[in-house]
């Protein structure tokens, strides 16, 4: 009975380390992918990381100018904030994000990704921000099919 309670103890140690595990490798990489959206894609205002890490299903929904799909969403970026390249000011930085795990039969098949963001226009502080995304493994590619970004407020 004494070796059954050991080998159950054991088993429980390896699935919450496994689990733990799983959390940090999930995690690491939905930061990953958020550092390519932001910091390669809308810092440098390289459309194709927009185009390649946004599922066809993409939806945003931004408190201030409403509803796009991933269709609207690129041609916004093209024609706004990415029209003129050569003098593109603009930067998002993460100040923290938290990832949570979607799984299924224990296994993940997604991720939320709730933080906080700020905006800058050259190295001035525009606005701060919170925001929601939902990750979504598809065809074992991670994409980001909604995205909510609300709350936005001046700096001060």
């Amino acid at each position: 009975m004494r070796m059954l309670l050991v080998v159950f103890v054991l088993m429980t140690f390896k699935l919450i380390a496994q689990s733990d595990t799983e959390k940090q490798v999930l995690n690491q990489t939905i930061l990953s992918k958020d550092s390519l959206l932001f910091t390669v894609g809308f810092n440098t205002c390289d459309i194709n990381q927009f185009e390649t890490l946004l599922s066809k299903q993409f939806s945003f929904y931004h408190d201030q100018s409403g509803f796009s799909n991933k269709k609207q969403f690129i041609k916004n970026l093209k024609s706004g904030l990415c029209a003129d390249p050569t003098n593109y000011q603009s930067k998002r930085v993460l100040l923290h994000s938290t990832v949570y795990p979607l799984t299924e039969n224990g296994k993940i098949y997604g991720a939320v990704q709730e933080g906080e963001h700020c905006f800058y226009e050259g190295e001035v502080k525009r606005s701060t921000a919170k925001f929601t995304h939902f990750w979504l493994l598809e065809k074992g590619e991670w994409k980001l099919v909604n995205a909510l970004s609300f709350n936005h407020h001046m700096s001060e």
